[in-house]
């Protein structure tokens, strides 16, 4: 936590925005049907990209062991400069745990799956080379990624069964001597970072090619015979060159997923609504200052990413996107969002983070399906009341803007597990926050608020307080009912004491008290039994109790900037402690005792008042950082 409020997002609510690449979609739908297979929320962060294989889930071991009729046969192709070996799986019948084939045939799906080389699978490896062999799984997938290949595997590819073909950080700047007989089966190809300026001209080759990743190259255009590939599903060809999108674009007519990302497109064609099946479309990052009017004719768009461009308005056709879900929005020049916007009734998270709106309009009532809304960032200095009409609505995040209150009708909000307004300049928290049944994070550092009301024992389910760099003066005794709160801070106010009782909360496992005016360190933290991480620095604290030792679950410890003249022996009963910070203190010397810190791995002793090493540390074992600079004394 910084001193200015900034703050860290909890996990498991927000899709916060990331420049990582988006990863493929794991499934393909049949383009001939209407129904579209992502019926929820379409993440960004769950579209499929190449990954590096130590990032790839591995199939346990019992997984791999039992085989029937409508499983994959896992096997492995291993790789060397001079040699492939040629894997011939065992089939069903030689497996010893082979069950019975399923009578129902279900539909086959398009499902990517990356096995790493060098793990072993099921299977006989031959080192000869076996031609024509047969192979009894029809899912082939292989891996060649960072072998420093120059030239496209084209014996790889002769191998029947090659569906997924990654050659990512390799050198590969063309297909010659790939024969289109050999291709018919491969249908996902990545050749991320591999320095190619443009595509191969071969692409043309890859008939039944679904997904084609080439991210992270160098690539100026996109080639005339890729858009020949009327079976393409996804196309990645994020943070290359690409400053324009040529004509054809119509011509994929299957097209699911397109994602432009970090480029240096300056307008979108009036080809891309040729793309009646686009259901991802991802421009974050690159130089469009107009939302064009062609995106708003894209019949089945679910997801789309504008993130990190110039744009400052939306045209009155963005009606028109009626099976829109996800808009993202983020760091553009948006002053204020056109009326007709509120006619996507289908929207299901809007990020509008880092643009200067100065007011939201009531119509937002209009979004009864609404999950996320993100306004961080912005000129706003009120809420309308209606918002209270989005009663779906899980995370409202408001930092970073100049409101006073929130709008008394936000208790109306029952949905709502994540409210976040950091650095606004509310002067109190509103009690209508304690009739949000459902909250789980709550985070308001960066205000002028004086109390928290003692009707937020009422939030049963809470689990994250963030009050940093307020004017609170006293410890809120309405946290002390929060039997589920793992996670407080109040970093920055001028709290003097803590007079309650906090056995209250078995569940805390974080506790951030730093920079208040706190002279003792009160017994009652060490009823916090369970507490793992404790922040009291640039206090004023003297001494610690001797029920410092119930403390076992302690991990991290920082004490820095207090008025220590002695080293407290009773911080060596903390057997589980691991980080130590007691800087900027005015300790002469260590205490033998200093060696029951059995596990103890960085210790900050700095901006103390040694005039020598001391001998003590030496018997620190599992010591690996070790601060003790300007051993002379302070500046």
């Amino acid at each position: 936590m910084s001193e200015d409020g900034s703050n860290v997002e909890p996990e498991g609510l927000t899709r916060s925005e990331s420049l990582e690449e988006p990863e493929f979609i794991d499934e393909i739908s049949d383009p001939s049907n209407e129904t579209s297979p992502h019926s929820g929320n379409t993440d960004f962060n769950q579209i499929y990209e190449s990954n590096s294989s130590e990032n790839t889930e591995q199939p346990s071991a019992s997984s791999t062991s039992q085989l029937n009729g409508n499983e994959e046969t896992n096997i492995e192709i291993p790789f060397s400069d001079t040699n492939i070996e040629e894997v011939i799986p065992l089939s069903n019948s030689e497996s010893p745990q082979s069950s019975e084939s399923s009578e129902t045939n279900e539909a086959e799906e398009y499902h990517p799956v990356k096995f790493p080389i060098g793990r072993k699978f099921r299977g006989r490896t031959f080192n000869g080379h076996h031609k024509g062999f047969d192979m009894e799984s029809d899912t082939f997938t292989v891996h060649l990624d960072a072998k420093g290949l120059q030239e496209f595997p084209v014996d790889i590819v002769k191998v029947k069964y090659v569906k997924y073909l990654y050659l990512d950080k390799n050198q590969i700047k063309t297909f010659q001597g790939a024969d289109p007989g050999d291709l018919l089966g491969l249908e996902t190809l990545s050749l991320q970072e591999n320095g190619l300026s443009s595509i191969p001209q071969e692409i043309q080759l890859f008939h039944n090619l679904k997904v084609l990743n080439a991210s992270y190259n160098e690539i100026s255009h996109i080639p005339k015979e890729l858009l020949q590939l009327g079976n393409m599903r996804q196309l990645f060809l994020n943070s290359n060159h690409i400053e324009s999108l040529p004509s054809g674009l119509e011509n994929l007519r299957y097209l699911e997923t397109l994602s432009l990302g970090k480029n240096r497109l300056t307008h979108i064609p009036d080809s891309l609504c040729g793309l009646k099946n686009l259901k991802t479309l991802n421009l974050e990052y690159n130089q469009l200052t107009i939302f064009s009017k062609s995106l708003c004719f894209l019949p089945k768009l679910v997801s789309l990413n504008l993130t990190g461009n110039m744009i400052g308005s939306l045209p009155k056709e963005v009606r028109e996107l009626k099976n829109l879900e996800n808009l993202l929005m983020n760091h553009n020049k948006l002053t204020f969002l056109a009326v007709e916007i509120f006619q996507l009734l289908k929207i299901k998270e809007l990020h509008l983070a880092d643009n200067k709106l100065e007011a939201i309009s009531p119509k937002i009532e209009n979004f009864k399906e609404l999950r996320l809304l993100n306004l961080d960032n912005n000129l706003l200095q009120s809420l309308p009341k209606k918002i209270s009409h989005c009663v779906n609505l899980e995370s409202l995040t408001l930092s970073d803007n100049n409101l006073e209150e929130l709008p008394k009708k936000i208790r109306k909000l029952k949905n709502l597990r994540q409210l976040h307004a950091n650095r606004n300049k509310m002067i109190k928290m509103a009690e209508e926050i304690s009739h949000l049944s459902k909250i789980h994070s709550l985070e308001f550092s960066g205000n002028q608020i004086t109390h928290v009301p003692i009707e937020i024992k009422n939030c049963k389910e809470i689990t994250r307080v963030e009050l940093n760099y307020n004017n609170i003066m006293y410890f809120p005794v309405g946290l002390c009912a929060l039997q589920s709160l793992d996670y407080l801070s109040f970093n920055g106010n001028y709290i003097s004491e803590i007079p309650v009782d906090l056995s209250f909360s078995k569940q805390l496992l974080h506790l951030e008290l730093n920079k208040n005016k706190i002279t003792i360190f009160s017994e009652h933290l060490c009823s916090l039994t369970n507490l793992e991480y404790l922040d009291l620095a640039k206090n004023q604290i003297r001494k610690i109790p001797h029920c410092i030792s119930a403390m076992l679950s302690l991990h991290v410890l920082i004490l820095s900037d207090n008025k220590f003249e002695i080293f407290p022996k009773e911080l060596c009963s903390l057997k589980n402690l691991q980080l130590l910070d007691i800087s900027e203190n005015q300790l002469h010397k260590i205490p033998s005792e200093i060696s029951k810190l059995k596990k103890i791995q960085k210790l900050n002793l700095s901006n103390n008042n040694f005039t020598h090493f001391p001998a003590e540390l030496c018997q620190l074992q599992t010591l690996e950082d070790l601060n003790i600079s300007q051993i002379s004394g302070k500046k």
